[in-house]
């Protein structure tokens, strides 16, 4: 990017900077005119940006400046309120973000237990999941699908960068109990050979 950038580059980074939230590619055509060409100015931008203090940053087809990674230590808050998810409703995310769009009675066969409307209403109150539709099933029941918040909070481009099983697996975070248990299912479907 030169020292002055053009008018068309300038309005693409003003509509970015004046918004509240992040912006798909036609809200920032709708804020700066059919003229300008958006993709061309968005390029120039994060190129531009790259190497600074803050980033411009495509999550879930929206575009948002953001801190950048290695200087987000300065600006978190000393007194942080981090909000605690029960364990129901980690493992209900988890189930939406992994198989979306998904419905309620699909997540209670998942987790072998029913949820409360509560544990949805807490992820929809934190903008990670959304109503989606309804599944053309007898009942039509309501589907969930996780949204572009979800991939911002979790630094997430796209839903297929979540980590996979051996990714758990490494990060220790699978449950001992479910590997002993698959290990058992192992053992048992060879001695059935």
């Amino acid at each position: 990017m030169t020292d002055e950038p053009n008018d068309a580059i300038r309005a693409v980074e003003a509509a970015l900077f004046a918004a509240e939230d992040a912006l798909t590619l036609n809200d920032i055509q709708q804020a700066v005119g059919p003229d300008i060409e958006v993709k061309a100015a968005l390029e120039t931008l994060a190129e531009h940006y790259a190497g600074r203090g803050i980033h411009l940053v495509e999550r879930g087809k929206r575009w948002h400046f953001e801190t950048a990674p290695d200087l987000a230590h300065i600006l978190r808050r000393e007194r942080e309120e981090p909000r605690k998810l029960s364990r129901a409703a980690t493992e209900t995310l988890a189930i939406i973000a992994y198989h979306e769009p998904v419905s309620r009675a699909e997540i209670e066969a998942i987790r072998g237990v029913q949820i409360s409307k509560g544990t949805l209403d807490v992820l929809m109150e934190a903008g990670w999941i959304r109503p989606a539709g309804r599944r053309e099933t007898p009942g039509r029941p309501l589907i969930y699908a996780t949204t572009p918040v979800f991939l911002q909070h979790f630094g997430l481009e796209h839903r297929r960068d979540l980590p996979g099983l051996d990714d758990l697996k490494a990060a220790g975070l699978l449950d001992p109990v479910d590997e002993a248990f698959e290990s058992l299912e192992l053992e048992s479907a060879e001695g059935d050979d």
